[in-house]
């Protein structure tokens, strides 16, 4: 069963305009946190917890939905998820790492949102771009559509890091990395290219921000701009767990008339 029909139809409209916002709009962040980014042995396993909430890693505000869900193995086929569960506050799912190699876990998707008036009342819809032609008028007075595009992701590796996961979609905002994502060490700048729609993401502006904010007065928010080559360094405050996010928001979705907001976030852990 998917996660989201579980939900009444008012809760699943409010995860979608949490994921699909431009990410500096809304105080709540979408992120996965794995158990561990770097294993070794014969049988490793990660657990997952993906939320969203207004304190980075800690639960206290919505699960995050699990649609799109894709966990790309070392060799580019798919690893399976298992275990997945829905709480109050977080979802949850493990799964095993068979090869060795570096995996990539993302949850991604596209959606559009429609409003306009009919009859003097307003109608909104949320649908895939397929059933937008086919279910929203296009005279309709005062349409107006967004269309969204979002990607939550991080990164693991068993035993020596590889790189044929790390290959990007070329389909909204991505990160492809340049420094390996498992091989961040606290003191030493990272170097990461942004692309939107596999071309650089020039001028495009990320967040960095280490997890525990609960516990600290000061948010510690580092932003970086892309060049225009799409490269980003970050210097990583210390070890632990980091949550990395940046946003787009154009009219370049291929869709006449229609905003998009692309938006990207990933978790890395940063070893002392």
């Amino acid at each position: 069963m998917r996660l989201s029909r579980t939900l009444p139809a008012c809760r699943r409209l409010l995860l979608a305009v949490v994921m699909l916002l431009p990410l500096p709009a809304t105080a709540h962040r979408a992120w996965m946190l794995p158990s561990a980014t770097v294993l070794s042995g014969e049988n490793p396993w990660v657990t997952v917890d993906a939320a969203i909430s207004n304190d980075l890693f800690y639960f206290e505000h919505m699960p995050m939905p699990l649609d799109g869900l894709l966990i790309t193995a070392p060799d580019g086929s798919r690893a399976e998820a298992e275990n997945q569960a829905r709480g109050r506050y977080r979802s949850t799912f493990d799964f095993q790492l068979k090869q060795a190699g570096t995996y990539r876990v993302a949850v991604a998707g596209d959606t559009m949102m429609a409003s306009w008036q009919q009859d003097g009342q307003p109608r909104r819809w949320r649908g895939s771009r397929e059933a937008f032609a086919r279910e929203v008028p296009a005279t309709a007075e005062g349409l107006r559509v967004t269309f969204g595009q979002r990607r939550v992701e991080f990164f693991v590796t068993r035993g020596a890091p590889t790189d044929r996961a790390l290959q990007p979609t070329n389909e909204g905002l991505e990160l492809v990395p340049v420094t390996h994502p498992n091989d961040l060490v606290a003191g030493e700048p990272a170097r990461f290219r942004l692309l939107l729609d596999g071309k650089p993401a020039t001028g495009v502006e990320v967040s960095v921000i280490a997890g525990g904010i609960r516990y600290r007065d000061n948010l510690g928010e580092t932003k970086v701009k892309a060049d225009e080559a799409g490269l980003i360094e970050v210097r990583w405050q210390g070890p632990g767990m980091y949550w990395l996010s940046g946003s787009v928001r154009d009219d370049r979705s291929g869709i006449p008339n229609v905003q998009r907001n692309a938006s990207y976030v990933a978790t890395f852990e940063v070893l002392p």
